[in-house]
């Protein structure tokens, strides 16, 4: 990867911490990383634990940030959340996959929340 990518996908995680923070959400981890992958942010959303997967973008020549989690990622995502969940003893609590689309353009940067973006059981 890129510096410039990796310079991106920080900027992304830093504006969508903002955004969801602003909403009312509590980040619990960060960069949550396992041998399987990594899950961009973890937060809770009340008494739900939210699993989210950020995509920053430059542009639209690849569609736009949200179009990019795809089924393979959505069910990687859905195991290492279950690895968090167990790790965590919160095997219990309600939980959903968000996807948080930051567009980061010549203008200021469009941030999107997609809440409930993915359904864990049909990826």
């Amino acid at each position: 990867m890129t510096a410039a990518r990796l310079v991106l996908g920080k900027t992304g995680e830093d504006l969508a911490c903002r955004e969801l923070t602003r909403r009312g959400y509590a980040i619990l981890a960060r960069r949550w990383r396992q041998r399987l992958g990594e899950i961009d942010i973890v937060a809770r959303d009340g008494d739900t634990i939210v699993f989210v997967e950020v995509k920053a973008r430059e542009g639209r020549a690849f569609g736009t940030p949200a179009e990019a989690v795809s089924t393979a990622k959505q069910r990687r995502i859905a195991q290492l959340a279950m690895m968090f969940l167990t790790r965590n003893r919160l095997v219990n609590c309600r939980c959903r996959f968000d996807v948080v689309s930051v567009d980061v353009g010549p203008a200021a940067p469009i941030v999107q929340v997609f809440q409930n973006a993915f359904d864990a059981a049909a990826s």
